[in-house]
């Protein structure tokens, strides 16, 4: 970033910061001096419009829990073309229940791969044939016990 003049004890005195729950990404909110008047949040420093003056930013989610998990698995399956969202329960057999087949059973797979971030080997893969054995795989990769 470059600053269109010197960093003075003004600049570098920032008053108020924000940060989000779900996200510990700070920015500026305002700035205050006793030795100099507020030209407002801006500081005098022309600011990057995505990240901002002395900007630390961290991505990422909030907490799994079990509850989120479940949620996730079911939105994913529900949204899968191949499944009733009627017939579909935590319970439900991919292949005897919802009458799917083991081509079917690869995406689903994939697709939580997707929407969890990691790779499920496909040794494991083979042995996932509920939605409630999904979660219960994905809560134990990911440290998740309530």
């Amino acid at each position: 970033m470059r600053l269109t003049e010197p960093l003075t004890p003004f600049l570098l005195r920032i008053a108020r910061w924000e940060t989000s729950h779900y996200s510990p990404s700070w920015r500026l909110v305002s700035c205050s001096s006793a030795s100099a008047p507020s030209p407002g949040p801006r500081c005098g420093v022309p600011l990057i419009p995505s990240v901002g003056l002395l900007c630390r930013q961290y991505g990422d989610l909030p907490p799994l829990t079990l509850e989120s998990i479940k949620d996730r698995v079911m939105y994913v399956l529900k949204l899968y073309d191949k499944i009733s969202p009627e017939k579909l329960q935590t319970s439900s057999h991919f292949m005897k229940d919802l009458g799917l087949d083991s081509l079917d059973q690869v995406e689903i797979i994939m697709a939580m791969e997707d929407e969890f971030g990691f790779e499920i080997p496909d040794a494991e893969a083979e042995k996932l044939m509920t939605p409630e054995e999904i979660v219960q795989y994905i809560a134990d990769k990911k440290d998740v016990y309530e």
